[in-house]
């Protein structure tokens, strides 16, 4: 017996590729599962290409013809490379991204996290923004670091280790309570 699934276009998290030398290909290989819309810049388009995936947009000021036919060119202007992708997603109608990233800069990303769910892989992390009252199951012992610093953090099912990081004490649920808007917090892949 088959399963079929009808997956329309912008129901699956766009994937916005800024870099990716340390990311590994069945990582990759799952981002790209559902044929979601990608995102290159003029640095990340060969090795993409190279893979064989379509792709749907570059960020640069002019698209590189030999790469594939029928790119778009998204050009970035006096945005960071980041900033020009989310905002192109959330103008038409994209409910999330996954974002692949050599170089960290969440300050790209604070304006956007009420307006597109943001799921970035950086080095050996899954890095998002949560709210207030966020609760998660995890097994025993994995931990999470907050990247944010929070203002009156509340926890349960969690030890703080040290530089704001933190344990899993059991398999069950954890939580963060907080008094700010967000904060964003980093799992080991």
């Amino acid at each position: 017996m088959s399963s079929h699934h009808v997956v329309r276009e912008k129901q699956e998290p766009a994937l916005l590729v800024l870099g990716m030398n340390s990311f590994s290909d069945e990582l990759f290989g799952q981002l790209l599962e559902w044929s979601p819309t990608v995102i290159v810049t003029r640095d990340t388009a060969e090795k993409v290409n190279a893979y064989g995936i379509k792709i749907d947009w570059i960020i640069a000021n002019e698209v590189d013809e030999s790469l594939q036919s029928d790119i778009k060119l998204m050009p970035s202007g006096t945005d960071t490379l980041a900033e020009a992708a989310l905002k192109y997603l959330v103008t038409h109608g994209y409910s999330a991204v996954n974002i692949i990233t050599d170089d960290l800069q969440l300050k790209d990303y604070l304006f956007f996290t009420d307006k597109i769910t943001i799921v970035i892989f950086s080095g050996n992390q899954k890095i998002y923004a949560v709210a207030s009252g966020f609760s998660k199951w995890k097994p025993a012992g994995e931990t999470l670091e907050l990247l944010t610093r929070p203002r009156h953090l509340y926890t349960s099912g969690l030890k703080a280790l040290p530089k704001n990081r933190y344990k899993t004490l059991h398999d069950g649920f954890f939580s963060l309570q907080f008094d700010q808007s967000f904060l964003f917090i980093a799992e080991e892949l």
